[in-house]
């Protein structure tokens, strides 16, 4: 009798955990549930809060349609038709795109990945798209508030950016790989922020830009943004003014670029003028530079260059009469023996190497003697 007593008390008290057990579980589903719902509005909150923020700056977001899921760990905004009009741009232009998937983890509402959708048109509004891209995979990533962000972030595989010009294509940007970063190293979002741009390019190519970007590169940039009084939401052109009324400048802390058998590194500041275009110098080290100057096809336009004047004076103080050796048998190869020898000996990774400036006078851009480019003003 008291041993049939003892089993039922054991039932019991098994019963009472089993039951206990099933309700703590329903209760953790049922707290894990708010929790999502909660952190998701915050989220969604949080998206809201950025669009309203770049929309003072003049770019306006939608969605053709727009759909929140992701439970129990994530959620996820899913924008149908996404577009962006900007119109702080002059014209304004607007950016459509097949869609856009935006994801954040539950538990890290502040971090904000995105996943883009091609093919992506720029176009003015209400008229044919001038510029179509796509992609294998895009992706950007946003830590931090609306009113506060921390780092931002844009990758991209397989990028190729198109512009269509009567009917006809030309192929603007083509890369294997392609990363921007950026992130506030000193100061606040309100109290003069340094910005820290790390570029990287994998394989990329802009064959309209210029006859050597025409052939792939890689590329590791390093740089610093000095001079803003905050990074309130503006067009980067006001950004770029700032900067210059400031006195500040952009300091190239690293770099690296490789092209076939020519690596250069080098690193410097550049500011900007009145004009917002880039003056100052960077202190490169060159291996390969015959490669490059045949790139450039200095051999067709050095002779009747003011550069080559430059060239030859400083070869003929080197040995008088070596300048005008250099000026009738102006090739890649006999140019690149004069920077040489202008230039300090060193080596690269291995390799015979130079080490020159390379200044940047009103926008244009020279190694050592030679002019080779322009860049764009930037306001």
């Amino acid at each position: 009798m008291a041993a049939r007593s003892n089993r039922t008390r054991s039932a019991r008290r098994r019963n009472r955990r089993y039951i206990g057990t099933v309700v703590l579980f329903f209760a953790l589903i049922g707290g894990w549930s708010w929790f999502w719902h909660y952190a998701a509005g915050k989220a969604e909150v949080a998206i809201e809060g950025w669009r309203a923020r770049e929309a003072k700056s003049g770019r306006v977001y939608k969605c053709g349609s727009q759909s929140i899921g992701g439970y129990p760990f994530r959620f996820e905004v899913d924008c149908e038709k996404a577009s962006a009009l900007l119109r702080s741009n002059q014209p304004p232009i607007e950016i459509k795109t097949s869609g856009m998937l935006i994801a954040a983890q539950v538990y890290q509402p502040n971090l904000l990945i995105t996943e883009f959708h091609g093919p992506l048109t720029i176009a003015e509004p209400g008229k044919p798209p001038t510029i179509v891209a796509n992609w294998k995979l895009a992706q950007s990533s946003v830590r931090g508030t609306p009113q506060a962000p921390e780092r931002v972030s844009l990758v991209f595989d397989g990028p190729v950016v198109d512009r269509i010009n009567g009917g006809a294509w030309e192929n603007l940007l083509h890369a294997k790989h392609i990363e921007i970063h950026g992130r506030i190293v000193e100061g606040s979002v309100t109290d003069h922020p340094v910005i820290e741009v790390v570029t990287r390019l994998t394989r990329a190519a802009a064959p309209t830009l210029h006859p050597a970007a025409s052939h792939p590169l890689d590329a590791d940039v390093d740089a610093l943004l000095r001079g803003l009084n905050d990074f309130s939401p503006k067009p980067w052109p006001a950004r770029f003014r700032e900067i210059q009324a400031a006195g500040g400048r952009i300091d190239i802390t690293q770099a690296r670029v490789q092209q076939g058998d020519t690596i250069a590194i080098g690193s410097g500041s550049l500011s900007l003028n009145a004009n917002g275009r880039l003056d100052g110098q960077l202190r490169v080290t060159v291996a390969g530079l015959e490669a490059f100057l045949a790139s450039l096809n200095v051999e067709q336009k050095v002779q009747t260059s003011p550069d080559m004047d430059k060239v030859a004076g400083a070869l003929d103080r080197l040995l008088p009469g070596l300048g005008g050796v250099a000026r009738q048998q102006a090739t890649s190869s006999n140019l690149s023996l004069g920077i040489n020898l202008l230039g300090q000996q060193t080596t690269l990774e291995g390799k015979h190497a130079v080490t020159l400036p390379l200044r940047f006078e009103d926008g244009a851009v020279f190694l050592g003697p030679i002019k080779f480019g322009v860049v764009p003003a930037l306001f």
